[in-house]
């Protein structure tokens, strides 16, 4: 079941087509779907091309369950010829038919096209795959389109002086090892149009510089990351310069990744978490790695590489982390809409990526930045686009975890947690999460009365577990926070 079944791609075996996830490079059609009719198979095909290509099966229902398109008589022969009838301009889209366990399939393998706008050839609609949905634009959008994909000619470009003993042979045995490909190094870059093929032999692109030199700054400047760390809050310079570490990182983008996760997590603290159901304080990193590694890695992907001079900047404060690369967003894409739109301004880096498996979907990294750093209960993520340049900052609670509570606190809270109700957990998740309160704010959280607040937090004092910060014997606006020391 793992054997391949196609001879255009070995990724493709019974299993794949059967299992995989739908998404940006992969979609399934079965018999019976409503509406499966050549011209949307078509519509289908061009929001591929449009996008960064792909594979569309047609014969596997959703469910994984193989159907044999002979069952379609004389109709299948629409099926064979829409490529030619519904899409216009020409395009680079190849059918194959397979048969698994005696059912016919047609798999039709579409190559990104990096200029050309492609769209139905009866009502000239134009279509672009997002993540695994469809999209029909409008005029405002098809200029968009026509303009992103101008930024994608950089890792296009064949680099003529290459070495090819600069290659990095064991990277690229991974590479053909999670292709399940059996060929030669160099075909199967040709055939991830990461290399041309011409009578003096073989010609690399940029892409497969970044990807699999051993030193693709030799041939393209500022391949590289850089990581400061500062103390405090603020960059600061002269006789105040605050940089405690500075680090640079060059190697071709898988690597690096794996060089910077294994970096980045020595360099972040720990904090506490308080799990409300079970009354443990879970120790976790100042930032969860889905957040900051989605982070690197989209900013590898998705950074302009012909900007000469402009690494990707990882900079790490007290209260946050600021990753940054050149090049504004695509046009496609906003500060608003980025959590829901997708445009790879370098589509053969991320689509080999995801391949290797450095993450499981580029296409749904935005979404999970947001949502672990929700889990972990820390601030949303913020985007900003600021002098030809993208910043994702993520900020963290140190300040106001570790600093400001004791091992004993924490034992006490732990030890006598059933022995708490729905309300003095309350009061305690909130001075976590909130460092101090008044008795005033504890009321609204809680919506409990204020004399009940009073007598919980009095007790709470009497018992060791929180400091009462004001000069007054009586004072409304005392603020309350875990004990110290």
């Amino acid at each position: 079941m793992n054997t391949p079944i196609s001879s255009k791609n070995s990724l493709i075996t019974e299993t794949y087509l059967r299992t995989q996830k739908e998404n940006q490079y992969f979609e399934r059609k079965g018999l019976g779907e409503k509406d499966i009719k050549p011209t949307k198979i078509a519509e289908e095909l061009i929001g591929m091309l449009n996008a960064d290509g792909g594979v569309l099966v047609f014969g596997v229902s959703d469910n994984g369950e193989f159907q044999d398109l002979r069952n379609l008589g004389e109709k299948l022969d629409g099926y064979r010829t829409l490529i030619f009838d519904f899409i216009q301009p020409a395009c680079n889209i190849e059918l194959e038919e397979v048969e698994v366990n005696g059912n016919l399939i047609l798999l039709f393998h579409v190559e990104q096209e990096l200029e050309r706008i492609f769209c139905r050839k009866d009502n000239e609609d134009v279509f672009l795959r997002v993540l695994d949905t469809n999209r029909k634009l409008n005029r405002d959008r098809i200029k968009k389109l026509e303009y992103d994909k101008s930024i994608r000619r950089f890792e296009e470009e064949i680099v003529a002086d290459f070495d090819f003993a600069d290659l990095d042979q064991d990277l690229l045995n991974e590479y053909k090892a999670k292709l399940n490909y059996n060929g030669e190094v160099l075909d199967l870059l040709t055939k991830r149009y990461l290399a041309k093929k011409n009578e003096n032999g073989y010609a690399l692109k940029n892409a497969s510089i970044l990807l699999f030199a051993k030193d693709p700054e030799k041939y393209i400047p500022s391949a590289s990351v850089r990581y400061i760390r500062y103390d405090g809050i603020a960059a600061l310079t002269g006789v105040n310069h605050n940089v405690v570490k500075d680090e640079r990182f060059e190697n071709n983008i898988p690597r690096l990744i794996s060089e910077l996760r294994t970096f980045l997590r020595a360099s972040f603290r720990d904090y506490y978490f308080l799990d409300m159901e079970e009354g443990k304080f879970r120790k976790v990193p100042e930032y969860p790695e889905e957040a900051w590694l989605e982070g690197v890695v989209n900013a590898m992907c998705h950074r302009s590489y012909n900007v000469q001079g402009s690494a990707i900047y990882i900079k790490h404060f007290d209260d946050r982390l600021e990753i940054s690369n050149s090049g504004p967003l695509p046009s496609q894409v906003t500060i608003q809409n980025i959590k829901t739109e997708r445009f790879a301004r370098n589509p053969r880096i991320a689509r080999v990526l995801e391949d290797m498996g450095y993450v499981r979907q580029l296409n749904e990294g935005v979404s999970r930045i947001y949502e672990s750093m929700e889990k972990s209960m820390l601030s949303i993520p913020e985007y900003k686009e600021e002098n030809g340049n993208v910043y994702l900052i993520l900020r963290n609670k140190i300040s106001e975890h570790s600093k400001t509570i004791h091992d004993s606190v924490i034992e006490k809270i732990e030890k006598n947690w059933e022995l708490y109700n729905v309300t003095q957990r309350s009061i305690f998740n909130y001075l976590f999460l909130n460092h101090q309160a008044t008795i005033d704010e504890l009321t609204k959280f809680t919506a409990i009365n204020i004399n009940t607040i009073r007598s919980y937090v009095n007790k709470f004092q009497e018992e060791g577990l929180l400091d009462r910060i004001s000069e007054k014997q009586r004072d409304k606006n005392a603020i309350y926070m875990f004990k110290k020391h």
